[in-house]
């Protein structure tokens, strides 16, 4: 029998997990003896859940990796079957075995040559800040947080200014793996509801840690330490070690990941984004 290939939405706290992928087993010497234990991730809580829904080893493949504390409403994955199921298992049986932190949300058998990431033609993600001088409690670790106040119309401008196909070296991470700092940004802007700042951004691809840089950059110009031009000069300078620091993952979120209609997958606007609970 030759395996059915199943698309799955995906949804996760990214504060309860080490990250997207699996790792290897850490060992620590206790009382003289080597003791290995292996750190929570999104890919190994699916796995293991899938793997007893199957009765046989299930392999998974996302179509973006997501750091640790980084979240996802929109994450996509496929895995071949080992064995026959309903759409029925793959979901409420799956949730049954996830920790709460993480749940599938839709899964729909798809064609062999789909592939969650190399059959993506763009991701969107978005940030959440809250700025106000005290930090948050119930979001914590949910949302980003800043202190001091912010021009939203500075930080909207710098924003606007990168929309395009450009060099993002200055905005990867110094281990990022990507053959090419090269991406297209279709989308990238900020708004401000109440005490909350809200940036959303859609590119064919991102780059390791890119999307935490800009918003670091894009805070450098909201209080004034950067000109409304700091954006465009790191483009061009293509330098990291220029650029401000790496922002706090607690409120980045894979939002969506788009797919010709061919494949007929569920989209973002049949779904619904869980954020808009929020108003944001």
């Amino acid at each position: 029998m030759t395996p059915q290939r199943w698309a799955l939405g995906i949804e996760y706290d990214g504060s309860a997990f080490h990250g997207w992928q699996t790792q290897a087993p850490t060992t620590q010497v206790v009382d003289g003896r080597p003791i290995g234990s292996t750190l929570p991730t999104v890919q190994g809580a699916l796995q293991t859940a899938m793997t007893q829904i199957a009765d046989a080893p299930v392999q998974i493949v996302c179509a973006g990796r997501t750091d640790a504390g980084v979240h996802a409403t929109g994450q996509v994955i496929h895995f071949d079957a080992p064995i026959i199921r309903p759409d029925s298992a793959w979901v409420r049986g799956v949730n049954a075995l996830l920790p709460r932190s993480c749940a599938v949300r839709w899964a729909q058998p798809v064609g062999a040559d789909f592939h969650a990431r190399f059959s993506a033609t763009g991701r969107r993600y978005r940030y959440i800040l809250l700025n106000r001088p005290e930090r948050a409690a119930i979001f914590a670790g949910r949302a980003g947080w800043f202190h001091r106040p912010l021009d939203i119309d500075a930080m909207a401008v710098a924003a606007q200014s990168i929309l395009g196909t450009h060099d993002f070296s200055a905005f990867r991470a110094a281990e990022c793996q990507a053959n090419s700092p090269v991406r297209t940004l279709t989308e990238s802007r900020v708004h401000r509801q109440g005490d909350w700042l809200v940036f959303d951004f859609a590119a064919n691809a991102f780059l390791q840690h890119m999307i935490r840089n800009l918003v670091g950059a894009l805070v450098y110009v909201g209080k004034g330490a950067e000109p409304v031009t700091l954006m465009t000069a790191l483009l061009s300078q293509k330098d990291r070690t220029l650029a401000p620091p790496t922002f706090m993952p607690d409120g980045l979120y894979l939002t969506a990941v788009d797919y010709d209609a061919g494949w007929g997958l569920p989209s973002a606007g049949q779904t619904g984004d869980p954020l808009q609970v929020f108003n944001f």
